[in-house]
């Protein structure tokens, strides 16, 4: 009746291989989705509320096997079941959130007093069937200690659930140097998150700015201080929280430290080494939203429909951020795809923050009059985008001949930018108001406006129109030296160097009769051309080159590409400029039947204008001659 020993020993193992296997923690890649849900806090301490989920979020994040489902994705399924975005999400509703979005596990953890100690404890569970495959608990002998006791009870639920040594010992930054010691500050942070995740930058302001009040070395605190800055118009103090955060990088996890470089390189214009970090970021993370959204900016300059993919990818992650859908949604305007931009708008409605301007422009692209005021009004009242919607009436105003009103318009721009304390705009509005009167030959008034505008604010990007319109205002001494004072100051800017700064050199060629060196340098500016980089100035500076070397057909190639690309020039004044200049290049062809359709579509444009425009004078009569010509010559 007895076996063998051997046999013994080989039905055991056997039976213990087929335990370990139906009984096994699945290996899991960052592919595999998992799912957070709230901490169960006992303690009746509400500094542990939200905060020790975002801790667990950080430490478990930096795992390359563990793919956390995102806050968008989270807010989501949660209106998809019928609940409010913000509701709570305790361990049933975490459960069957994972369940619909086809997740692989779901992490829960609670935490209890005992005594003057605290009792944390973690685990996973399946989604579908709710079995247990990995639990751990640890204790904390002080409030003071939970972060560090949360952060080695999340170390012991990575390796029992299978993952390696090797890479916990790697992507393992310990939690108070990756986000940071202070529980009211991690408090506050991950209520800032969640109103930033929700859309409301204006509510998430103070928590964020509470966060690094708590804790100065707060890197990630400072990360989202930038982005929420961002979305509030606030672009001065963006810039600044983004390099603290740039300066904090090493007290990050590996993955926030990715998003902070990108985004610092973004902010400096920097796009190779945004590119070049971005897609080590995607690499290390790919299911992370960030890179793709990083990526999508860098490449808007240059490929937008490369620009496009890459944002499209972040939706896929995040299908109802508003910056990703901000952002996908002018792309789609700028690549001329309006029924895919309206679509977009249908079906995803965009956040308050970037809603009126997006729409504005859609709807003037679209000749929608009553939208583009049922947007103007909207905007009203709302400090962060009432400037930006006043100074796009302004354009709109110009772009029709109406410069009165455009000057009307971009005062009120000016006025509530300064009112709200945003500077950098009022100083944007300003230079754009600047470039309009040089384009439409009151070089004086441009003039008076560049000085108005930097003594404002002189910083990137008034700098750059401001010496642009100072060229073609006739001061080409004055612009070469403000040229040369962007390029030392904005070393690493790739759009400056590569589109703006030759933009300017060559209407300085242009100014000292140097047509052909003017063509010269703005060859540099060719691979931005068709991109998100301005509104197509390089191709109507080309074709001003042009006219003056009496070159009229490959001027017309230059104005036409203007008028090719709608969705690129919107509103901007150099669309309605270059009907005028593409006339009088078919007019240098001796092209009279072509001049006149041209010169007709741009006084119809222009049929209820200032007329005492310059430039609206000079085309009446060139028009005038023309008509003449034609009468003499009917063979024209």
């Amino acid at each position: 009746l007895l076996k063998p020993l051997g046999a013994i020993i080989s039905a055991a193992a056997v039976l213990a291989g087929g335990y370990f296997y139906f009984h096994r923690v699945p290996r899991f890649t960052n592919k595999d989705t998992v799912v957070i849900s709230d901490f169960d806090n006992q303690t009746g301490d509400e500094v542990f509320d939200d905060a020790l989920k975002q801790g667990l979020a950080v430490s478990l994040g930096q795992s390359p096997f563990l793919n956390i489902l995102s806050d968008q994705r989270v807010r989501s399924t949660l209106k998809l079941m019928g609940r409010t975005p913000t509701d709570p999400v305790p361990l049933e509703v975490a459960r069957e959130i994972c369940q619909r979005t086809g997740g692989a596990a779901l992490f829960a953890g609670s935490i209890a007093a005992l005594g003057s100690q605290y009792v944390l404890g973690l685990k996973a569970m399946n989604c579908q069937t709710a079995d247990l495959l990995a639990q751990t608990q640890v204790q904390a002998a002080r409030k003071e200690d939970v972060l560090k006791a949360l952060d080695e009870a999340a170390t012991q639920l990575r390796g029992k659930m299978g993952e390696s040594l090797s890479t916990m010992q790697r992507d393992n930054t310990a939690l108070e140097q990756a986000t940071t010691a202070s529980l009211e500050a991690l408090k506050a942070y991950s209520q800032g998150r969640k109103l930033h995740v929700a859309g409301d930058d204006a509510a998430a302001l103070p928590f964020d700015q509470h966060a690094v009040e708590l804790d100065a070395n707060f890197a990630i605190a400072y990360q989202d201080l930038s982005f929420v800055c961002a979305g509030l118009n606030q672009g001065e103090d963006g810039e600044k929280y983004q390099v603290k955060a740039f300066e904090l990088r090493n007290r990050a996890s590996e993955s926030e430290r990715f998003r902070i470089e990108a985004f610092y390189y973004l902010m400096r214009g920097d796009l190779e080494n945004t590119r070049a970090t971005s897609q080590r970021w995607r690499q290390a993370y790919p299911q992370d939203l960030g890179p793709y959204l990083a990526l999508g900016y860098v490449e808007a300059p240059r490929d937008p429909d490369l620009a496009i993919r890459e944002l499209r990818e972040a939706r896929r992650i995040a299908p109802e951020s508003g910056l990703v859908l901000g952002t996908l949604f002018d792309l789609y305007v700028e690549a001329n795809r309006l029924g895919e931009a309206r679509a977009l708008y249908k079906d995803a409605p965009l956040g308050q923050g970037g809603a009126p301007p997006s729409q504005y422009a859609l709807a003037f692209l679209t000749g929608d009059q009553p939208e583009m005021q049922r947007q103007l009004k909207s905007a009203t009242g709302n400090k962060y985008v009432e400037s930006v919607l006043l100074s796009m009436a302004s354009d709109t105003e110009a772009y029709h001949g109406r410069n009165q009103k455009a000057r009307e318009f971009s005062r009120r721009a000016i006025e509530s930018a300064k009112r709200d304390e945003q500077k950098r705009n009022a100083a944007r509005w300003q230079t754009r108001m600047a470039l309009r009167e040089a384009l439409l030959g009151n070089s004086g008034e441009a003039r008076e406006q560049v000085k108005a505008g930097l003594a404002t604010e002189s910083w990137h990007d008034s700098e750059i129109v401001g010496a642009l319109t100072l060229v073609l205002a006739g001061d080409s001494a004055s612009a070469a030296q403000m040229a040369d004072d962007v390029e030392t100051r904005y070393a690493v800017d790739t759009l400056a160097h590569g589109y703006w700064l030759p933009c300017i050199r060559a209407a300085i060629e242009t100014n000292r009769n140097h047509p052909q060196k003017a063509v010269e340098i703005l060859e540099t500016t060719t691979p931005f051309e068709l991109g998100d980089a301005g509104t197509l100035f390089p191709a109507f500076l080309r074709g001003e080159a042009y006219l003056a070397a009496h070159r009229g057909g490959e001027a017309a190639g230059e104005f036409q590409k203007i008028m090719d690309h709608p969705g690129i020039v919107g509103n901007a004044l150099l669309g309605a400029l270059a009907h005028l200049q593409m006339a009088r290049a078919y007019a240098m062809q001796s092209d009279t039947a072509k001049a006149k359709t041209a010169y007709q579509d741009f006084l119809r444009l222009w049929e209820d204008a200032d007329p005492d425009l310059p430039v609206l004078r000079a085309a009446k009569a060139e028009y005038a001659r023309l008509e003449l010509t034609a009468v003499k010559d009917p063979k024209n």
